[in-house]
């Protein structure tokens, strides 16, 4: 009894302190993506206290951390720019809507469709993200912003580097707080060494009074409590078609990103979260954002690896991590705002090499080449859209990649039986890609006057199989020669009977063979 009170005085420390760790890096992470969205920096910040703090209550995957973040930000910048902030209130709550319906209706299970190369390829591709949305602060004064949002989209950015002293002061910060990150951990592990870093250069700064920029140069935080508010826009029609498009994106994008997050934190912890309860926190989370004036969020890779680095495993983490944030905002603003990004910096560099999976280098030259290109390619795209949009791509390039290798394994052997007929022996799956290579291995003119078409080694797979199956017996109908189809498996058979009309082949079975069919 002893040792699991201790564990659980153990995990209730680890979840508080490695809350606060991932509360300091996000108020510059909310507040960026504020700007990116073209939002005031409270709307960001409360986009990530509320969306932090219901998710990580109810949500799906205990330890992940939630928040405003830029793959939604840069969709919301137009629709902020056309129409204005109020309808960007009614976007979210349209949004979470279509979440929680998602979860209802179970469509979180379908992320097991996502390819483990997809899969790399969105991983590595988020954290070059993240490493270009860090160099915007090395501009002068913060020109560059936070490169993420202006980066995915395409634009050409003229900024202004640091130079001199500055710059050297910058990357030397950078770098001690890496290196406090990375050596303290030998030393001792009582308290998270991102959160002792970011202490650390903090009372550096502050102490020798280092001239560089501070979380209070990037914006003010203070502010108080979100209050209700219905979202100020028509109720009609006309306002629903505007919403629309854009609560569909966001919704996709925020349930792949999560969904996509909650797997990684899976392999990293040993455990399992529920993607469809995922999807119903999210929801939720987004309805009530919206009713009080946040922007909306989703699930934060790089938030999510400092919480579960820094050992934060239950969902007291996430909800210590929002409850600070909260705190940061309504008392601590003049407190926090001293923090040099620098450290923030150095935290999310550090995010950044441990997101990125460096044995895609090893493992690149060993896998498939199909495998391998859509490993770069999501990478790439991922960089230079957003991450629904690489998914997607890297789902579907993975199924032609896939139909493309199978539909090769269709082969026909052909021989004649004692009785004189002419046998076809199929083997491998008759689909859509490789009904053209089966048709090319009949010949109607030379064969006897008796067919057999043998599936045995084969299965018919779609509709354009059964086709194909009818144009045959269609071509020897016509030359005066019967077909005869042994060995259907159970399922194709099936097929054939919700066919109906459209599918006219009279199928000769054989009742003492069984084909296994995978369940």
């Amino acid at each position: 009894m002893f040792e699991l009170h201790a564990n659980k005085v153990a995990s209730v420390k680890s979840d508080l302190l490695s809350g606060l760790t991932v509360a300091l890096a996000l108020v510059p992470e909310a507040v960026a993506f504020a700007f990116v969205a073209g939002v005031e920096p409270l709307v960001g910040l409360y986009a990530a206290f509320m969306v932090g703090l219901i998710t990580a209550a109810i949500g799906g995957r205990p330890g992940m951390i939630s928040g405003a973040t830029g793959a939604l930000a840069v969709v919301m910048v137009a629709l902020v720019a056309d129409h204005g902030v109020q309808y960007l209130f009614a976007t979210v709550v349209l949004m979470g809507i279509l979440q929680v319906l998602a979860g209802v209706f179970r469509l979180g299970k379908f992320i097991r469709m996502v390819p483990h190369p997809v899969m790399l390829g969105f991983v590595n591709g988020l954290a070059i993200v993240i490493f270009l949305a860090q160099l915007g602060q090395f501009g002068v004064n913060g020109e560059a912003g936070w490169l993420e949002g202006t980066f995915m989209q395409g634009s050409v950015i003229d900024v202004a580097w640091m130079s001199g002293s500055e710059l050297w002061i910058m990357l030397g910060l950078v770098a001690l707080t890496m290196a406090i990150i990375k050596y303290l951990p030998k030393l001792t592990t009582a308290i998270p060494s991102s959160l002792a870093a970011i202490i650390a250069v903090s009372a550096l700064v502050i102490g020798f009074g280092l001239d560089t920029r501070s979380v209070g140069d990037v914006a003010g935080i203070a502010g108080g409590l979100p209050s209700f508010s219905i979202p100020m826009v028509p109720l009609n029609w006309e306002t629903f078609m505007i919403i629309l498009p854009y609560s569909v994106v966001l919704a996709a994008i925020g349930l792949i990103e999560s969904l996509l997050t909650l797997r990684m934190v899976d392999e990293i912890t040993q455990t399992h979260g529920s993607s469809n309860r995922e999807c119903v926190g999210q929801g939720v989370a987004n309805v009530v954002t919206g009713f009080f004036g946040g922007m909306g969020g989703c699930a934060m890779i790089g938030q999510s690896m400092i919480n579960v680095n820094s050992g934060g495993r239950g969902r007291l983490s996430g909800i210590a991590a929002a409850l600070f944030l909260l705190c940061f905002i309504l008392f601590a603003a003049p407190l926090i705002e001293r923090i040099p990004v620098a450290a923030l910096v150095g935290v999310m560099f550090i995010v950044v090499l441990g997101t990125f999976e460096w044995s895609s280098f090893r493992i690149i030259p060993k896998v498939p080449r199909g495998d391998a290109f859509v490993l770069i390619l999501v990478s790439v795209v991922t960089v230079l859209t957003d991450l629904a949009v690489a998914v997607v791509v890297g789902v579907i390039v993975s199924a032609l990649v896939f139909a493309w290798e199978h539909a090769k394994q269709i082969r026909v052997e052909k021989q004649e039986d004692d009785n004189g007929a002419t046998v076809y022996k199929v083997h491998g799956p008759l689909f859509f890609g490789s009904t053209t290579t089966f048709m090319e291995q009949f010949n109607t003119r030379q064969d006897n006057t008796e067919v057999v078409v043998d599936f045995a080694d084969s299965r018919v797979c779609d509709h354009s199989g059964l086709e194909a199956i009818d144009t045959l017996a269609e071509r020897y109908l016509n030359a005066g020669k019967t077909l005869h189809i042994k060995h259907l498996s159970p399922d194709c058979r099936k097929l054939l009977t919700k066919a109906g009309n459209l599918v006219e082949v009279n199928v000769i079975e054989d009742p003492t063979y069984f084909v296994a069919t995978n369940a």
